[in-house]
């Protein structure tokens, strides 16, 4: 009998007002992404550009990888509208419709190195925008809304990619490059909407008051917690099986003889699908399991869904095992991005969550940088079945990790200096 009222109450959890913000949220982040890489790489190649000068390109996305270094301002300063958040949301949106407009405007032919600066702008803007977001989920959900929230944002992010990605691209063989990236301003500041109409987070702690105790306070707090350096080693394992297995995805699947159509359909397909379902099936059981269960379970899973691709080595070209390999792949990776989301929501301090969560995330993305770094060298010399098996046996060190997770600290806030702001 008890069935029905956790039906209901996840029911609501996935379809409240504050779950549709943060859809929202999550395709306004998504979409600059593929204007500044991909997308802009068609571009270049249609208007001559040599592959060196475009590879040299994805150098104006290290904004994503430096954004912790400006993120104690977002943090220290409010802006006179909307306010600490919504108000730095809404100024970086607007900045980024009028950077990939000026973007469209621009020949690469006549004019390469002013698309490269506008490029970089774009990336600084959607890296700025993007700590912002994070900071606002946090601070607006429950902790119990977490998991759902990851779901949610994943929703909207995947969603915003496919839009500045894949349909860019389609428009782009009917339509003037200049016409597909004013479409794409255009659909930024559709985005706008949600953020006026969107609720600011309520205060639960003032903002630091100074711009050095924006910067200095939240690592400083971070490593004052007991099992901090535990933290920080956790987020850069837990996730290391997955990355390893999805870095050589591609070449192992040309190497079997499937055909770049089919790779890129299972994998746009099916592993889109496979990765938003995992990620919301992550956001409804995290509730009932608890953060520590649910990374324990998750973490289990997305390791040994990578022997699909063990036994897809054993077993050669077969087209059903290898949409099973994908798909199993990225539906338990996404249960496991869903419970990973949360606890590095829950790890932040309320006072410091942009720069927390930029510094933690930023983290994160070097466990992608450096541990697919020798993927291929290890793929060369081990075998494909023996790599997958080291990939599988990646995933012990986080979990193992896990068995003191009862000894880890939460942010530690102390709201004695205003009596009036509830604890979170």
């Amino acid at each position: 009998m008890a069935e029905a009222p956790v039906k209901s109450s996840v029911l609501r959890l996935f379809t409240s007002r504050r779950m549709l913000m943060v859809v929202l949220s999550g395709f306004s982040s998504g979409l600059p992404l593929a204007l500044t890489s991909s997308t802009m790489q068609a571009w270049l190649k249609d208007s001559g550009v040599d592959l060196t000068t475009i590879g040299a390109f994805a150098l104006v996305g290290i904004p994503y990888s430096l954004k912790f270094l400006w993120a104690p301002v977002l943090d220290r300063y409010t802006l006179p509208f909307l306010g600490r958040r919504r108000g730095w949301i809404l100024a970086w949106q607007l900045f980024l419709v009028a950077a990939i407009a000026a973007m469209g405007l621009v020949d690469p032919k006549e004019h390469l190195g002013l698309l490269a600066l506008l490029a970089l702008f774009v990336a600084f803007g959607s890296a700025s925008q993007d700590v912002v977001i994070d900071a606002w989920r946090t601070e607006t959900l429950t902790v119990d809304e977490y998991g759902a929230g990851a779901g949610a944002q994943t929703i909207g992010y995947r969603a915003a990619m496919l839009v500045s990605g894949a349909a860019a691209l389609a428009l782009a063989d009917a339509l003037p490059w200049r016409t597909v990236y004013l479409l794409m301003a255009g659909a930024m500041a559709l985005s706008v909407a949600y953020t006026v109409f969107a609720d600011e987070p309520k205060a639960v702690a003032r903002p630091p008051r100074t711009l050095s105790e924006a910067a200095v306070f939240p690592l400083v707090e971070f490593l004052e917690r007991e099992g901090s350096v535990e933290n920080l080693a956790f987020i850069v394992l837990y996730k290391l099986d997955v990355v390893m297995a999805l870095a050589l995805t591609t070449p192992f699947l040309q190497e079997l003889g499937f055909t770049k159509t089919v790779i890129a359909g299972v994998n746009k397909g099916g592993g889109l699908a496979a990765v938003i379902l995992g990620t919301l099936a992550g956001g409804a059981l995290l509730p009932r399991l608890g953060m520590k269960r649910a990374l324990w379970a998750f973490g289990v899973l997305q390791g040994v869904a990578t022997l699909s691709f063990l036994g897809l080595s054993v077993v050669g070209k077969n087209y059903a095992l290898m949409v099973f390999a994908i798909c199993a792949d990225n539906f338990f990776s996404g249960m496991g991005t869903a419970a990973y989301a949360a606890f590095l929501m829950s790890l932040c301090n309320p006072k410091f969550t942009a720069t927390q969560f930029a510094l933690l995330s930023s983290l994160m993305a070097l466990t992608r940088t450096v541990a697919g770094a020798p993927t291929g060298w290890l793929a060369e010399h081990l075998g494909w079945s023996n790599y997958f098996v080291l990939c599988t046996l990646a995933a012990i060190p986080g979990l193992a990790l896990l068995t003191r997770f009862d000894r880890w600290k939460g942010p530690t806030l102390d709201v004695s200096e205003d009596p009036d702001l509830p604890a979170r």
